[in-house]
């Protein structure tokens, strides 16, 4: 698939939580339609108009081919169809009802990830797991906290 045509997923690379997903993402991603965007990116926030860094950091987003903006549980929805391993997990977000629920615990999630990365040690499995080097994709490492 050609760079253009990717749709990318915009993160906060400064967290482990996030950072430790994202890897996982990378390995899932059997036909190359995502690319990784980190957060500290220059041009992060060059691809979503409108986002601000305060929005970036509330949630994961993605930016599909046609420029639409995702956030949150959608977001994992949308991409989760488009891998393989992830589908079923993303066909049972389209009941009716479920995204609501998935975007309250993922809201909960988000406001204290940095507290359950150091609860389920998501520092010490980052470094189990590493990052799938893909062409035009940086590997990112979170800041120390």
């Amino acid at each position: 698939m050609a760079e253009g045509k990717k749709h990318r997923i915009l993160y906060d690379d400064e967290c482990w939580m996030c950072t430790f997903q994202m890897r996982l993402l990378t390995w899932l991603d059997w036909c190359n339609v995502a690319r990784l965007v980190p957060a500290s990116n220059p041009d992060c926030l060059k691809l979503a108009p409108g986002l601000t860094r305060e929005g970036l950091m509330e949630a994961i987003h993605c930016v599909k081919t046609d420029g639409t903006v995702l956030r949150g549980a959608r977001a994992l929805r949308f991409i989760g169809m488009r891998m393989p391993l992830f589908v079923p997990v993303a066909l049972f977000l389209w009941f009716p009802g479920v995204i609501w629920v998935a975007e309250w615990i993922y809201g909960c999630v988000s406001r204290n990830r940095h507290l359950l990365s150091r609860v389920f040690g998501c520092k010490g499995a980052c470094a189990i797991v590493p990052q799938r080097e893909r062409d035009g994709e940086l590997t990112t490492k979170p800041a120390e906290k």
